[in-house]
């Protein structure tokens, strides 16, 4: 994506997100579910500031995607290393995590935001995935209907790509 010049609203979007990054450490968005998808949460400001990976998770009720993300955020600017496939009982309080790489092709519709501070997608991100109450994984036969449509794996195949699920994850 070539470096536009941005408008008014996205200077102040930016000039927003940078101050919540300066404060916080972090900014955190919040983006609602409709028609077309379930709700997401994702990082801007991580890579940038600590060296980790911004983060997304999806489908998740509100204020729990702020919740997880920040979980992680704080574990993983204090060193913390989240390698892919391994599962975290203890991030959201009741649910497994897991994590997988974001395939560069979905960044701009899930991390739109950041790209107000990276504007040609120089930064890596990854997906918190989170278990069903009965631990069941969205690639999964046994997982309920849907629950893969809900909570999409974003690579390229739409399935885990850093382990093989069942046996080195998930």
């Amino acid at each position: 994506m070539p470096d536009l010049p941005l408008s008014v609203e996205e200077r102040r979007l930016r000039d927003h997100l940078v101050a919540q990054v300066d404060a916080h450490g972090r900014a955190i968005v919040e983006v609602a579910g409709d028609k077309d998808g379930a709700p997401y949460t994702f990082s801007v400001g991580v890579w940038q500031r600590y060296g980790i990976p911004e983060a997304v998770t999806i489908g998740l009720p509100e204020g729990a995607g702020r919740h997880l993300i920040d979980a992680y955020i704080d574990r993983a600017s204090q060193g913390e290393e989240f390698p892919p496939g391994q599962v975290w009982d203890d991030l959201l309080e009741g649910v497994l995590v897991t994590v997988e790489r974001v395939n560069r092709g979905h960044y701009f519709e899930f991390f739109g935001s950041v790209f107000l501070l990276h504007p040609d997608g120089d930064f890596d991100a990854v997906q918190l995935i989170t278990a069903t109450p009965e631990d069941d994984w969205p690639w999964e036969a046994d997982a309920p209907p849907g629950f893969d449509l809900w909570q999409p794996v974003l690579t390229e195949s739409g399935l885990p790509e850093s382990w093989t699920p069942g046996v080195d994850g998930p």
